[in-house]
C-alpha cells in the first residue's frame, strides 16, 4: 500500500496491431501512473501458441518490446511510470527476458516481473477424463487443443508490484485484471473489500478497448470524428472509495461523454447484475455516469461480492480449414450478378470436388457488400450499381479449398460483364479455430510470480459462496426471458393514432460485442422517460424475430436500470464467431447499427416537445 489517494492508469492498447500512438500519447503527456496495454484476445491465444510450436523462444506479443520498452524504456524510467501488460501471451518468460535485454540495452535499470501459470494444456487430459463440457453448449472437450488458458484475476500483478517490480508481464487474465492489480497494490484492497474489487474491475473494463471510451467506436460519431486522427488513449483517475474519473490527455481528439463511457460499461456484458470475473462477481446494474467536467466523466456505483470458485478457460482447437474471397461488381444488376458469380463459383468448385471424390463443402456464405445483406428482410438498397460479393468456403481438407481459390479469377471471362476485380490475389487457405470454454476450480491451476532467478508459488485463496453474491436471472442460457410477447413488439396501449414510428435510434444509443458465438447488443435509451416505453416494443422476442436472418438461437434481455438500458444476448448468433466464421462481421460489431434501425412507435406529443426530432418520423 504507497498511501496515494489517487492513481492515474492509462491504457495505450486495446488489442495486439493496435497502434503505437496510444503509448507514446500517454507516456509523453498522460500524466500516468501506470501504463497498461492489453493484448490479448482468444485468437490470438492460439496464434500465439503455433508460434511458439515453431520457436520455443516465440508467443508473445512482440509489439511490447519493440514499440514501447524500445521507444520508452527510458522515458519510462524517468517519470516513474510502472508497466502492466498481458504481452506474455503462451511465454511470458520469453517475454520478460527480451524486455530485460532491450533495457539493458538502453542502459536503463527497471524490474521486471512475470506471471505465469494461465497455460493449463498439460492438465486438460485430466479434465477430458473427469468430462468437462462446454460451459455454453455442453459439448465434450476435442481430442485435440490449441491451447488452454485460465484467466487469472489481479492478486499476482498486486504481488509483483508489492515485490518492487516496474514492469508486470502476464499471459492470460482478464483483461480488467491489469488495472485491478495496480489498484490493490496501491490502496491496500483486500479480498473481502468485493465492492472496492468490483469498481476497480470496472475501471480496468472501461479502458481495456482503449479510445472506443473517448469517442472511438461510438454511436453518435459525428461529433467526435474531427478528432480520430489524434484520439486520446482513456485514462482513469481512480481514487481509494471505488469510483473514477474517465478523461484523456489534453489536447488530443476524440470526446469523453456519458454516452460513450456507458456504451464502454455495457460491452461484451452479459447479466449486469452477475458479471463473474476471477476475484469477484460483479454488480454493475446500478452504476451510473456523470458528467465531471470537459472530457471528463465520473463512474460510481459499482457492488460485488464473493468471487467464484473457479477459473474460466479458454481453449482453441483445429476444426478444419476455410477460404473467403470478394470480387468487385459492378452494372446494372449488380446485386443479381452478384449472386449469379457465387452460384457459378461454388457450383463449379462442387462439381470438381465430386469428381476428385472428395466431400462437399461443409458450410458455405455468400454476402453481397452494398446491398445490405447484413440487414436482411430490412434491406434498403436492393438496385445499387455497385457492390462486392463476398463468398467463402469450409471444410475438413485444404485441398479441397484450394479447388475453390482456383475458382475466383475466371469469374472475369467465365461469367458476368462488370467483374472488375478480385483483392488481394488467390484468395488463401487458412486454419479454422474454434473456442471452447470451461470451468476449472481455482486450486487445481498453479500461479506462480518470477522476479529475477526466484520462482514463488502463488496459492488460490479460500472462496465463500459466489451465489451469494450474484444474482443471474432464473433464466438457463439462451432461453428468451421477455415475458408474454406482443405482437410486432408494440403494446396494444401503443397502438393508437397519436403515435409514430421512429427508429429506434432516435430514443437509444447502442454498443454491441461478441463473446464466443453471442453477440451482446446493449440499448440504452437517450433519455429516462424513454426506458419503459424500449421495454415493452424491444422484448427479447421482438429482437429475436428483427434478427432472425442473423440469429439461429434465442435472445435474453436483462434489465440495466443504472444506465437506463437493456443488454441483449443473442445466441449462435456470429456464424460461429472469430475465425470459425465464415462472416464479414464475425464478432457482431455492426449488430447494434443494424438492430437501431428497429421502428419504434411513439407519442406524437414527444416530437412536439422536441425530445425526438420530426426528421426521424419514418414514412
Amino acid at each position: 500500500m504507497s498511501g496515494k489517494s489517487v492513481v492515474r492508469i492509462g491504457c495505450g492498447a486495446g488489442f495486439w496491431g493496435d497502434t503505437p500512438e496510444g503509448a507514446r500519447q500517454l507516456v509523453a503527456y498522460g500524466d500516468i501512473d501506470y501504463l497498461i496495454l492489453d493484448y490479448l484476445a482468444e485468437v490470438t491465444m492460439s496464434i500465439l501458441a503455433k508460434m511458439k510450436a515453431r520457436d520455443p523462444a516465440a508467443g508473445y506479443a512482440t509489439d511490447f518490446v519493440t514499440q514501447v520498452i524500445a521507444a520508452h524504456g527510458r522515458a519510462l524510467a524517468e517519470r516513474r511510470i510502472k508497466v502492466v501488460v498481458n504481452a506474455g501471451g503462451v511465454n511470458p518468460l520469453a517475454c520478460r527476458q527480451a524486455v530485460e535485454h532491450e533495457l539493458a540495452r538502453q542502459g536503463v535499470a527497471l524490474k521486471v516481473a512475470a506471471v505465469q501459470g494461465d497455460d493449463v494444456l498439460p492438465q486438460t487430459a485430466g479434465w477430458r477424463q473427469q468430462g468437462v463440457r462446454e460451459m455454453y453448449s455442453g459439448a465434450e472437450l476435442p481430442q485435440t487443443l490449441v491451447s488452454a488458458n485460465a484467466y487469472l484475476g489481479a492478486f499476482p500483478i498486486a504481488a509483483a508490484l508489492d515485490d518492487g517490480a516496474d514492469i508486470v508481464i502476464t499471459g492470460r487474465c482478464v483483461d480488467s485484471a491489469l488495472a485491478l492489480g495496480p489498484l490493490i497494490h496501491e490502496f491496500g484492497w483486500t479480498r473481502s473489500q468485493a465492492d472496492l474489487l468490483s469498481a476497480g474491475s470496472l475501471a480496468g473494463h472501461v479502458l481495456e478497448c482503449g479510445p472506443q471510451c473517448t469517442g472511438g467506436f461510438a454511436t453518435d460519431w459525428q461529433a467526435t470524428q474531427a478528432g480520430w486522427a489524434d484520439i486520446g488513449f482513456p485514462v482513469a483517475i481512480c481514487h481509494a472509495d471505488g469510483s473514477f474519473v474517465v478523461t484523456k490527455p489534453p489536447g488530443t481528439g476524440g470526446a469523453v461523454t456519458c454516452e460513450s463511457v456507458a456504451e464502454q460499461i455495457t460491452y461484451e456484458t452479459g447479466d449486469p447484475r452477475c458479471y463473474r470475473l476471477p476475484d469477484v462477481c460483479c454488480d454493475w446494474s446500478q452504476v451510473r455516469v456523470s458528467a465531471a467536467g470537459a472530457d471528463q466523466v465520473l463512474v460510481s456505483g459499482a457492488r460485488g461480492g464473493p468471487a467464484p470458485r473457479s477459473y474460466k478457460v479458454s481453449a482453441t482447437y483445429a476444426d478444419g480449414y476455410r477460404c473467403l474471397a470478394t470480387v468487385l461488381v459492378r452494372g446494372r444488376d449488380a446485386v443479381d450478378k452478384a449472386h449469379a458469380v457465387a452460384r457459378a463459383i461454388l457450383g463449379r468448385s462442387t462439381a470438381v470436388l465430386a469428381r476428385q471424390g472428395m466431400a462437399p463443402f461443409s458450410e458455405t456464405s455468400v454476402e453481397v457488400l452494398g446491398a445490405e445483406d447484413g440487414y436482411g428482410p430490412h434491406a434498403r438498397t436492393a438496385h445499387t450499381r455497385e457492390v462486392v460479393l463476398k463468398v467463402a468456403a469450409r471444410h475438413d481438407v485444404a485441398a479441397a479449398l484450394e479447388v475453390f481459390a482456383r475458382e475466383i479469377f475466371p469469374t472475369s471471362t467465365s461469367t458476368v460483364q462488370g467483374v472488375a476485380g478480385v483483392f488481394g490475389g488467390r484468395p488463401k487457405v487458412q486454419p479454422v479455430v474454434r473456442l471452447f470454454s470451461f470451468l476449472v476450480p481455482q486450486e487445481t491451476v498453479q500461479v506462480s510470480l518470477v522476479v529475477g532467478d526466484e520462482v514463488r508459488p502463488l496459492g488460490p485463496p479460500l472462496r465463500g459462496d459466489a451465489a451469494a453474491a450474484c444474482k443471474p436471472d432464473d433464466t438457463p442460457a439462451g432461453v428468451m426471458n421477455s415475458g408474454a410477447p406482443h405482437e410486432a413488439g408494440v403494446d396494444a396501449t401503443e397502438s393508437q393514432a397519436d403515435m409514430r414510428a421512429v427508429p429506434l435510434a432516435a430514443l437509444a444509443h447502442a454498443r454491441s460485442g461478441d463473446k464466443g458465438d453471442i453477440s451482446n447488443i446493449a440499448v440504452l435509451a437517450r433519455r429516462p422517460e424513454f426506458v419503459e416505453l424500449i421495454r415493452r416494443q424491444l422484448t427479447a422476442r421482438h429482437v429475436r424475430d428483427y434478427m432472425a436472418h442473423l440469429v439461429e438461437g434465442d435472445v435474453q434481455r436483462h434489465d440495466w436500470p443504472g444506465l437506463d438500458g437493456f443488454n441483449y444476448l443473442l445466441h449462435r448468433a456470429l456464424g460461429g464467431g472469430g475465425v470459425a466464421s465464415l462472416r464479414y462481421d464475425p464478432q457482431g460489431k455492426a449488430h447494434a447499427e443494424i438492430l437501431l434501425d428497429c421502428p419504434v412507435r411513439i407519442p406524437a406529443q414527444w416530437i412536439e416537445q422536441g425530445w425526438v426530432p420530426k426528421e426521424e418520423v419514418l414514412g
